[in-house]
């Protein structure tokens, strides 16, 4: 699966219309946080290190260079990045063999999202061979492009991924909802200028402008996200 996705014509229609949706993959569409962990403890185990619980929150749902590094610096690790990287990447893909579970909502999400023709794209910050891996089970078809961490210079919770993939798909970054699970995600989304829906997995994400925090991914759904992009728009003309 390449991401060499060529920018479409630039959509149009009502300037409050809802014009694409752009959702995170772990722990917003996929539960694999945990199965993240495990990954991540199963190979600084091989090397000898025990990983804290405490470590968890610091590490799951970042960047994958910001979470190893930040391993590798209160294990006092040997191993490089580059070797630490590959083997935790190695390590998720055959735990994902198993088979990992879509998060509530995510399958009926996706579905009504393609049946009303909303542009879709997955912005995720794990590398694309994992995303590629994970398509097998959210189904390729369900998304206009997706965008790999290891794809751009700069990840999130820079605001370049989203920014991106609107650009990609020819949308208004402010007519857009960003889908994330974390603080991280949420402030890549909210840089990027467009309306971001939080679902907590870890951790606690307050309600804040241009912020709708739910509980689960079954109370979202078309009419609602179109009914955030209006209020935004409105919100920016007031």
């Amino acid at each position: 699966m390449t991401s060499s996705i060529p920018v479409v014509a630039t959509l149009t229609g009502h300037g409050q219309d809802l014009q694409a949706v752009l959702l995170d993959m772990d722990g917003t569409l996929v539960d694999t946080e945990g199965i993240w962990w495990a990954a991540e403890t199963g190979v600084f185990a091989d090397l000898g290190h025990v990983l804290d619980e405490v470590h968890k929150e610091v590490v799951v749902g970042g960047p994958m260079a910001r979470s190893v590094t930040h391993l590798m610096e209160v294990t006092g690790t040997t191993a490089t990045l580059a070797e630490l990287m590959v083997a935790i990447d190695t390590r998720f893909e055959e735990l994902i063999e198993r088979g990992a579970p879509l998060m509530p909502g995510a399958r009926r999400l996706l579905t009504e999202l393609a049946a009303h023709g909303v542009p879709t794209a997955l912005v995720s910050a794990s590398h694309r061979r994992t995303i590629d891996a994970m398509l097998r089970t959210l189904g390729a078809e369900n998304f206009s492009f997706t965008l790999a961490g290891d794809e751009i210079a700069r990840t999130k919770p820079h605001p370049d991924p989203y920014l991106t993939a609107a650009a990609r798909l020819g949308a208004d970054p402010a007519r857009c909802v960003v889908v994330e699970d974390t603080l991280t995600g949420v402030a890549s989304g909210e840089a990027a200028g467009c309306h971001v829906v939080a679902v907590p997995s870890l951790v606690t994400i307050p309600p804040a402008p241009r912020r709708t925090v739910v509980r689960s991914l079954d109370g979202v759904d078309v009419p609602f996200l179109r009914s955030l992009v209006r209020r935004s728009v409105n919100a920016d003309l007031h």
